[in-house]
């Protein structure tokens, strides 16, 4: 068998093909793994709070998907500039920082819940058509929630990675993963929203408080583990 010759050193024998074939198998199955993981990304509890919180003021599903997927795109964009920096340059993030990001998506989800409870009116095909608000806030939301969060067990995992461009590549394809997963996550909750809207018409405003007081629990919660329970602001 050629290939114990090879394994073994003797001239004549090339391993080299087989090497490649199986480090090109190994990039898939990483790049795979991004890819599964991403989509278990999109199911952590702060992101479907905050997407919901923004979500909710659509009754049709095809805006609420639009909103989950630009939440996916702002997540993805700092994710991947980051962690390809992290990469390539050689960076090493702080703890103290870290947490500050942390504390960061803690804000962002309280300032989403605020605007939910002091808001006014149902549905935003009722309110405000065409506005383009909580596309904004969602992307905004994105881009925070790319920084801090589970994000961290991508960078983990690039450790393992020796390759910078494999790294790099894994990274966006977790951000698709991402994406693609925050869109069916707020599709499936869009769903019983839109069916809700059809049979109670009070049901808009409802949404919106109950919502927003959600995301304005859990983002407190957020600060006050970050802060200083995780020792943000309570250690030297």
């Amino acid at each position: 068998m050629p290939h114990r010759y090879a394994a073994a050193g003797i001239p004549g024998f090339r391993s080299r093909p087989r090497r490649d074939k199986i480090l090109g198998m190994s990039t898939l199955a990483l790049l795979g793994l991004g890819f599964a993981l991403g989509l278990r990304h999109a199911a952590d509890p702060d992101h479907v709070i905050a997407v919901t919180a923004i979500a909710s003021r659509y009754k049709r599903v095809w805006p609420a998907a639009r909103v989950g997927a630009v939440w996916g795109l702002g997540h993805t964009l700092t994710l991947a500039v980051v962690g390809c920096a992290i990469i390539l340059f050689n960076l090493a993030v702080p703890p103290r920082v870290a947490l500050a990001f942390e504390f960061a998506v803690g804000i962002a989800l309280t300032v989403v819940g605020m605007l939910n409870v002091a808001g006014s009116g149902g549905f935003a095909a009722d309110a405000d058509p065409g506005s383009g608000i909580p596309s904004l806030r969602a992307f905004a939301m994105g881009l925070v929630h790319g920084l801090a969060g589970s994000a961290a067990v991508a960078l983990l995992v690039l450790a393992t990675v020796r390759e910078p461009v494999a790294g790099c590549l894994y990274l966006l394809v977790f951000g698709v993963g991402t994406l693609l997963g925050m869109t069916l996550v707020t599709v499936s909750l869009a769903s019983p929203v839109a069916l809700a809207s059809r049979r109670w018409s009070w049901s808009g405003q409802g949404l919106r408080l109950a919502t927003g007081l959600v995301s304005l629990a859990f983002g407190a919660y957020v600060m006050f583990q970050t802060g200083w329970v995780e020792g943000l602001f309570g250690r030297g």
